[in-house]
């Protein structure tokens, strides 16, 4: 999805004094969405806490070495270690975890199935927007799919992880080992793979706790 999902995340952010930037990854290369995010990096005067949704794990995984970068927050997301990708982690599914409506690569992309997209994607999220978030999906190059981490910026930053724990995407098994392997501090809620959408708060508050964990330590 785009970065508009995140707009009652950014309000409560925002409402709370902090400076947000929403990233938009074209999702066709790991190496355009790194460069992407390093390029809004740039822009910001103070530390950043920089957040991940699902393949967007991956982004801060590899481009949260970025010396800008005080920590790194998960939301139901990959977090790959150095060498791995999201076609390495989805390769051997666990027996009888939910598999993705994924349809066949066209030209190179690669969409979720419309018709199961809420069921899969966003169960917890009113069907009226849910049925747009399905007609609206941004094109996830297989090339980003492949993308893998040169280095991983969690063995390096402090990290924390939200698990949905309804999540039909990647499997809540498959978070919590991604997230204790990267030694994240976890926080577990009822929520879909859309859990910034349908539970805002509950990732704003993660992000707030990252936030203050990171002026802690700076102390």
């Amino acid at each position: 999805m785009d970065g508009s999902g995140w707009e009652d995340v950014y309000k409560i952010l925002k409402k709370d004094g902090y400076s947000v930037s929403v990233v938009q990854n074209a999702t066709i290369s790991l190496a355009d969405d790194v460069a992407v995010t390093k390029r809004v990096l740039a822009k910001q005067r103070l530390p950043v806490i920089l957040v991940g949704h699902s393949y967007g794990g991956v982004v801060i995984t590899e481009a949260g070495t970025d010396p800008k970068v005080a920590g790194l927050v998960y939301i139901a997301a990959f977090a790959p270690d150095a060498g791995e990708s999201v076609a390495a982690l989805i390769k051997d599914p666990a027996p009888g975890a939910p598999v993705p409506p994924i349809l066949p690569p066209q030209d190179g992309y690669l969409f979720l199935d419309a018709a199961k997209f809420r069921e899969s994607f966003a169960a917890d999220v009113a069907a009226e927007k849910a049925a747009f978030m399905a007609d609206s999906q941004v094109p996830w190059g297989v090339e980003a799919l492949s993308g893998s981490i040169t280095k991983p910026a969690w063995k390096t930053k402090p990290s924390w992880y939200l698990v949905a724990t309804d999540d039909k995407m990647i499997p809540p098994p498959a978070q919590r080992l991604m997230s204790q392997r990267a030694g994240s501090t976890v926080v577990e809620a009822q929520g879909s793979h859309a859990i910034y959408v349908s539970k805002p708060e509950a990732v704003a508050a993660l992000i707030t706790k990252a936030a203050n964990g990171v002026k802690s330590t700076a102390k």
